[in-house]
């Protein structure tokens, strides 16, 4: 079988026609996922910057509309954990940052979401995890160059759990 020359032209004009609908799709599902992303690190941002000006329940809000969208952000639930300790609640604070683990479990290699794993556990009164964590913060012998007393904060810790 031969293809004659009209029919080589069909042949390309097909598969170009097929590319440049591709590139149409592509590039249309592109712009709605670049608005959604925009949109996300704009409440992102703003998350950020009320919780840097102190207004924990609009930050808690803000990071609350981010993960609605993205769910398996490791970046917005350790940002969650942290803005929702400081607003008191560390219950659900420990389940943001348990979250993180799964998400990324090489955070256990983290020394600085350790210790504000363990001292989110111990507010949360959950005292088995948060002994797991410090003993692993401990073993490590990790240090943090801006938090001198990391080790003795572990320590005092840990002396708090067992005098529970």
């Amino acid at each position: 079988m031969t293809v004659t020359e009209s029919g080589k032209k069909y042949i390309l004009s097909g598969i170009i026609a097929f590319i440049v609908v591709g590139l149409i799709v592509a590039n249309v599902l592109a712009g709605k996922q670049d608005e959604e992303f925009m949109m996300s690190e704009s409440l992102y941002n703003q998350a950020l910057e009320f919780h840097g000006n102190g207004d924990l329940d609009s930050a808690e809000l803000m990071i609350s509309e981010v993960l609605k969208k993205h769910p398996q952000s490791e970046v917005a639930n350790y940002v969650a954990g942290l803005i929702t300790a400081q607003n008191g609640d560390l219950k659900k604070a420990a389940i943001y940052m348990q979250k993180v683990l799964v998400i990324n479990p090489h955070k256990v290699e983290d020394p600085r979401f350790m210790i504000q794993l363990g001292e989110i556990f111990v507010g949360a009164e959950k005292y088995e995890e948060a002994k797991i964590v410090l003993l692993r913060c401990q073993e490590s012998q990790w240090t943090l160059e801006d938090f001198p007393n990391y080790q003795e904060h572990i320590s005092t810790l840990l002396a708090q759990i067992e005098n529970l």
